[in-house]
């Protein structure tokens, strides 16, 4: 079976599953998701979800974030682990936007990534999520069924990401890395999986 008809298969089968995949974090605006997504880093996004709206009740935009003390945002972000880097990040890219981007999220890689505590991953889900752009954010879910599906080596997300985009229409990115997302924990997960139970696997071969 080859790449293209692995993407048609799954494609067809996760638009049965998940036709409208919500976004996962909880969030109102590109600034509120950028947050999210960068405190969502090695935690889960129903911790993530659970802290948030504690510190965006206290500060919902950069001006607002860059009057709270870094110590006050780390006490709140405290659960979710890393909390002092992270917390000196969010202090310091909200006055970078401020100061650089008159209050507003940018809308383009370069200047996401070039915030403080902002990689690919997490421009490639607010260029996604925030501002409907192409793009192919790869969570460790999707890093890891593109390597079962043998659509992808697994040796890095990197490489994830420029195989899943060369097999998948354009169109589909953004939609189709919430669909996986939600797919791998509900259908597919690391342990405990059954191939010829998966509504994905049992369909393809040689995985």
């Amino acid at each position: 079976m080859t790449d293209q008809q692995k993407a048609k298969i799954i494609a067809k089968t996760l638009d049965e599953l998940f036709p409208q995949p919500p976004i996962p974090l909880k969030h109102k605006d590109p600034f509120t998701l950028l947050i999210s997504v960068l405190l969502s880093a090695q935690t889960t996004d129903a911790m993530v979800n659970r802290v948030t709206p504690i510190l965006f009740k206290k500060a919902d935009t950069p001006r607002k974030m860059t009057r709270l003390r870094v110590d006050e945002i780390r006490q709140i972000i405290k659960p979710i682990g890393l909390a002092p880097t992270k917390a000196a990040n969010i202090h310091k890219l909200s006055g970078i936007l401020v100061e650089e981007h008159r209050g507003k999220v940018p809308e383009t890689f370069e200047d996401l990534e070039a915030l403080p505590g902002v990689g690919h991953k997490t421009a490639s889900v607010v260029m996604a999520q925030a501002f409907g752009i192409p793009a192919f954010p790869v969570d460790t879910h999707i890093h890891r069924l593109a390597h079962r599906w043998g659509l992808s080596n697994g040796k890095s997300v990197v490489q994830t990401e420029r195989d899943l985009k060369r097999i998948f229409p354009e169109e589909q990115w953004n939609k189709l890395h919430l669909q996986i997302i939600y797919f791998g924990r509900e259908y597919c997960p690391a342990r405990n999986h059954y191939p010829n139970e998966c509504p994905l696997c049992s369909k393809i071969a040689g995985v």
